[in-house]
């Protein structure tokens, strides 16, 4: 089985989102990568213990992408060996009304996750420079002052959102917050595949929308969109990897295998060690409970 290498995902210079691969052949059959899968799972969730113990660093795992991409199955897939006390997941959807009443990055900060823990964000602080920015009428409805109509949405107004997510991301970074962020670049001709066995399938109906086949009119701008985000918000303390998601398995073995292979380098993740006094006694302690 191929070996997996982070430089070969991760955006460390300008792109172009049509030179991305969509496919990787990691030279291994579905049944070999999912034993692999697992395997890199379990010592995920080892590494994930020892920082919830250790309680200095967190994990904040961004994934975007666009629809039928895969995102949930990757996440399940991925982190099923977690202890469900360490990891939190949180889905940002259209805002609700408190939340437009605070600027738009407010619930992502309140869903940030604790020292000790994993947070995933299934879409991201991202939405409000992707979706708003392909449909920038939505941003009418957070009453940004100075934004009185789409005219005052310029190039001005996005890059100003880009510098304040590269100082948000900053800022938590330096204190303490390991960031991954993962585009899941899927093909075109492979969301219509997905989509149509949505549709075909009726146990698979559910979830199917008519606003799929909306935005999917909207591919190749969103793919601009995307394009101008990771090449503006790529950084060292919070870098872009490009996903081919064309294959399920494949995608869930390379963040699994980047995930593993950036944290094990963090070697003062180490559980607590007993207070002196307290190793001094630990026979004390069990001489205690075994004679109870």
């Amino acid at each position: 089985m191929k070996d997996i290498k982070i430089d070969d995902f991760e955006i460390s210079a300008q792109i172009n989102i049509k030179d991305l691969p969509t496919k990787f052949d990691l030279d291994a059959s579905e049944k070999k990568i999912e034993k692999e899968l697992r395997k890199v799972s379990r010592d995920l969730a080892d590494i994930q213990n020892r920082m919830y113990a250790h309680g200095k660093y967190s994990v904040l795992f961004c994934i975007q992408g666009m629809d039928t991409a895969g995102k949930d199955s990757l996440i399940r897939e991925v982190f099923k060996e977690f202890n469900v006390r360490g990891i939190i997941a949180h889905s940002f959807k259209k805002p609700t009304d408190l939340e437009l009443k605070h600027d738009y990055l407010w619930r992502h900060v309140r869903a940030l996750p604790a020292r000790g823990k994993f947070g995933i964000f299934n879409r991201t602080h991202y939405e409000n420079v992707l979706v708003t920015r392909v449909h920038p009428e939505y941003l009418m409805y957070e009453n940004i002052p100075n934004v009185t109509s789409l005219d005052d949405v310029d190039d001005t107004f996005w890059d100003k959102r880009f510098n304040q997510i590269n100082n948000f991301e900053k800022h938590i970074a330096d204190n303490g917050t390991i960031i991954f962020k993962f585009f899941l670049n899927l093909s075109k001709e492979e969301q219509k595949n997905r989509l149509l066995r949505r549709l075909n399938k009726p146990n698979k109906n559910w979830k199917f929308s008519p606003d799929d086949l909306d935005e999917r009119e909207h591919w190749d701008n969103y793919q601009t969109c995307y394009e101008d985000a990771i090449n503006k918000t790529s950084k060292p303390h919070a870098p872009w990897y490009n996903l081919p998601a064309d294959d399920k398995p494949t995608a869930r073995y390379i963040v699994a295998k980047i995930l593993y292979d950036t944290l094990k380098e963090y070697t003062d993740i180490k559980e607590p060690e007993l207070p002196e006094s307290q190793k001094e006694n630990i026979d004390s302690y069990k001489h205690q409970l075994e004679n109870e």
